[in-house]
């Protein structure tokens, strides 16, 4: 007859481990299954009129990059729209550019930040001129290197303006491209993108991502723009998400349709140096969301260091029960996160072949460096001078 000993330092490291699993379980199904099963619903019939839309981009020495994407932009199928690009002292022949885009376009206007400002961060300033410029209730922002990957882009950010929405966040990443940089560039995007979209859709909408965003200029103006943030150099769009976003005013934007995307970082540095100025604006994050996400990501790597530990020791004491139980509770993860990873990943027409798990192992890893990378760096290099 078997026996279990309950007692046992196998039974303490499987329980454990049983206790980072099902915090783990909570997580997938209650959390990163949402976003599956949001694009997995029925279409549903656009709204018979819709809205008109002031397309807001701030420029700043974007050069040949601009004159190819905003015409995606500028040639929209969507019946009433305008975009505005702010031109940030471009040295560059961002101005030639625009005016020749000018006379193609009509709906097409553009200004520039004068030399004599200073008072705030150039790219709110950009943004908060834009807005102000703009004639419609609806602003969408994005950027100059972003291009929507359908001419029905804007349609299907309008479909979720309804009269009870005051935002509507989007999915963007970046291009496909060779080289496990890049990949892992794409890869840290996604999940990035797939947390605080399936956090939308659990109720508890905490930023956005100026690629591909839409709020109301009405909300934005009784929020007094970026007031309550002006010293920090960025965080125009996630801080301004992040005070005014609600269970009940913000949606999500589904359907491959809605996505843009932009080109990877060409240096690691700069891109090391994104998620270090994410990390800085993330302090200012508030509400549950934040919490909710590190303790998510804490629970994954406990759950990885409990579960090695737990088998090692299981093994060693020939004790396969506690074995097979913590050999249970890594299989059940795996594939219950690669399920909902992967179709995640395959609504938002990303193709990551095996790289997922090994991202999802080294996750909390990567977090640990940043933290500690976030400790020692000169926090007023992110705040305005």
């Amino acid at each position: 007859m078997i026996t279990i000993d309950f007692t046992s330092l196998s039974a303490l490291a499987t329980g454990v481990c049983g206790v980072f699993f099902l915090i783990q379980l909570f997580y997938i199904l209650g959390i990163y299954s949402r976003l599956h099963r949001y694009f997995s619903r029925k279409p549903y019939t656009e709204p018979v009129d819709l809205p008109p839309i002031s397309v807001i981009i701030v420029t700043k020495d974007s050069g040949e990059i601009l004159n190819e994407n905003l015409p995606a932009i500028l040639e929209q199928d969507y019946p009433l729209f305008e975009v505005i690009v702010i031109n940030d002292k471009s040295a560059g022949e961002d101005g030639v550019i625009l005016k020749r885009l000018s006379d193609r376009y009509p709906n097409l206007y553009h200004t520039f930040i004068p030399e004599t400002a200073r008072y705030v961060s150039q790219k709110k300033l950009g943004v908060a001129m834009g807005i102000r410029a703009s004639r419609y209730e609806w602003i969408v922002v994005t950027s100059p290197f972003c291009r929507p990957v359908s001419p029905n882009w804007l349609r299907n950010l309008a479909r979720e303006m309804t009269p009870d929405t005051d935002i509507v966040l989007g999915y963007s990443n970046y291009f496909p491209k060779k080289g496990f940089f890049a990949r892992r560039v794409i890869v840290s995007s996604f999940f990035r993108s797939l947390r605080y979209l399936c956090m939308a859709l659990a109720g508890h909408p905490y930023m956005g991502i100026g690629y591909n965003l839409a709020y109301r200029k009405s909300v934005y103006q009784a929020h007094k723009g970026f007031s309550d943030h002006l010293q920090l150099l960025r965080g125009e769009d996630d801080l301004l998400v992040n005070a005014v976003a609600k269970r009940s005013n913000t949606r999500v934007a589904r359907g491959a349709e809605s996505i843009v995307r932009l080109p990877v970082p060409a240096f690691k540095r700069v891109w090391k140096e994104e998620k270090l100025s994410a990390m800085v604006t993330g302090y200012y994050y508030r509400g549950i969301a934040p919490w909710l996400n590190s303790i998510e990501t804490w629970t994954c790597g406990l759950f990885y260091v409990s579960w090695g530990i737990a088998l090692c020791i299981s093994i060693l004491a020939h004790e396969w029960i506690w074995t097979g139980i913590v050999g249970l509770f890594g299989l059940v993860r795996f594939l219950s996160i690669m399920h909902f990873f992967y179709h995640s990943a395959w609504d938002l027409q990303e193709k990551f072949g095996c790289l997922l798990p090994f991202f999802d192992l080294f996750r909390p890893v990567g977090s640990l460096m940043r933290y500690v990378q976030y400790l020692f760096c000169k926090k007023e290099d992110f705040m305005r001078r």
